[in-house]
């Protein structure tokens, strides 16, 4: 690997979806809500409700079931008792990713940002992914969370680089949206979304991050 250079001073990761095959946990999550309001379980075959409680924010993602419901604020506030720990048995890490990091990491920096606002340390901890990542932008850090660009922006600035020296690995049209925003080359984690790139396994990103010298 000494012989390659990185075309990008930075490679940012979404986290879900992308880290993380976690669509199973949020399920899990919602539907914990659902029965404690006594309402039945989301409908798995509701596509956009899958897109939904995938990629937005959990802020969002309420908002999206419970706006103008009269239980909407205890439906808030039972959601965030639930404990990231409960979760956790309902998440895996994506094949190959701890070893794409492996080969990244001296030869550019890493960065996450994600939608998720609270757990994202403890998932760093309990994933063995402590000290890959330089920075780790939540949604918890910014006033408009993905679409917008404001977190990938964040990240710029953090690193003092421009849009074009950082690369963002993302599964939803969130992502899509927000790389678009901030002026990031976008590569799209399976799914089919327009992109510089479409990959289905972490290997394959680095092919397009490695350049000979």
């Amino acid at each position: 690997m000494n012989n390659l250079k990185s075309r990008y001073k930075v490679v940012i990761y979404d986290c879900d979806g992308v880290i993380l095959d976690s669509i199973e946990s949020n399920y899990v999550f919602y539907n914990r809500v659902m029965e404690f309001l006594g309402r039945p379980e989301i409908d798995r075959d509701n596509g956009d409700a899958k897109r939904v409680l995938h990629t937005y924010s959990f802020n969002d993602v309420m908002e999206y079931f419970f706006t103008g419901d009269t239980q909407r604020d205890e439906a808030f506030r039972f959601a965030k008792t639930i404990h990231y720990h409960d979760l956790m048995p309902y998440m895996k890490m994506e094949d190959g990713f701890i070893n794409a990091l492996d080969r990244l990491k001296g030869h550019t920096s890493l960065a996450i940002c994600t939608n998720r606002a609270t757990s994202m340390d403890m998932i760093i901890e309990d994933f063995g992914l402590t000290g890959y990542f330089e920075y780790v932008m939540t949604a918890s850090q910014v006033t408009n969370p993905k679409p917008h660009p404001e977190p990938l922006l964040k990240v710029l600035t953090h690193f003092e680089i421009k849009p074009e020296e950082a690369l963002f690995i993302g599964d939803g049209e969130v992502d899509m949206q927000a790389a678009k925003g901030a002026g990031i080359p976008f590569i799209s984690y399976k799914s089919n979304l327009p992109a510089l790139a479409r990959i289905q396994h972490h290997a394959e990103i680095l092919q397009h991050v490695f350049s000979a010298e």
